[in-house]
C-alpha cells in the first residue's frame, strides 16, 4: 500500500528551542514516528510543506494543501495530512467543496499536545490514521482519540478537547 504523508506543522510537530524556551514549528517529526512503527508494506511518501501553527495558516497555505492533495492522490492509495487542530476543521471543509469525489481516503490527523511531550497524542494519532487508511472507503476524515468522522461537520470541541461532528439538519 502507497500512502502519502502531507506535514503542514502544528502542535504534533512543535519541538521545544532550550535556547530562547519557545515552542515552535522548525521541522517535521514525522520520520521519528515512522521509525518506530513496524509497517513492513507500507510504502510511505512525506511531503513537508510547510511548518506553521494552524493558528498562522493562510488561505494561499489552505491552496497549498489542497492542490498538493489532488496531486498526490493520483498515485496514492491514500493522503494523511498533518495538521494542526485549531484551524484543522476549516482546511477539512475546503478540500470537502473542492474534491467532491476523493479516489482513496483523504485523512486529517494532528495532536493536542507537542509528539515530544511525554503525554502526547501524537503516536496514537498517526497510528489510528495509518490503519483507518487500509480500511475506510474514498472520502475525507478526521482520525484522532480513536475516533473516525467523515468531513462535512468535523470541529474541534475545545471543551472536551477532542473533535466531534456537527449534525446537519439534512439528517
Amino acid at each position: 500500500m502507497k500512502i502519502t504523508i502531507i506535514t503542514t506543522g502544528g502542535t504534533i510537530e512543535k519541538t521545544y528551542n532550550e535556547q530562547d524556551g519557545s515552542l515552535k514549528n522548525y521541522s517535521s517529526i514525522l520520520t521519528k514516528i515512522l521509525d518506530s512503527l513496524r509497517l513492513p508494506d507500507l510504502q510511505i511518501q512525506q511531503r513537508n510543506i510547510i511548518f506553521k501553527d494552524s493558528l498562522d495558516m493562510t488561505d494561499d497555505d489552505r491552496d497549498l494543501v489542497l492542490r498538493l492533495t489532488k496531486l498526490e492522490m493520483k498515485n496514492s492509495d491514500a493522503v494523511i495530512i498533518l495538521h494542526g487542530t485549531d484551524t484543522l476543521e476549516h482546511t477539512g471543509e475546503l478540500l470537502y467543496r473542492e474534491i467532491p469525489k476523493p479516489s482513496c481516503p483523504i485523512i486529517f490527523t494532528g495532536a493536542m499536545r507537542p509528539y515530544e511531550f511525554r503525554d502526547s497524542d501524537a503516536m496514537q494519532n498517526v497510528t489510528e490514521s495509518l490503519l483507518a487508511a487500509r480500511l475506510i472507503e474514498p472520502g475525507l476524515y478526521m482520525v484522532m482519540h480513536n475516533r473516525l468522522l467523515r468531513f462535512p461537520g468535523v470541529y474541534k470541541d475545545k471543551e472536551k478537547r477532542t473533535f466531534d461532528l456537527r449534525l446537519r439538519a439534512d439528517s
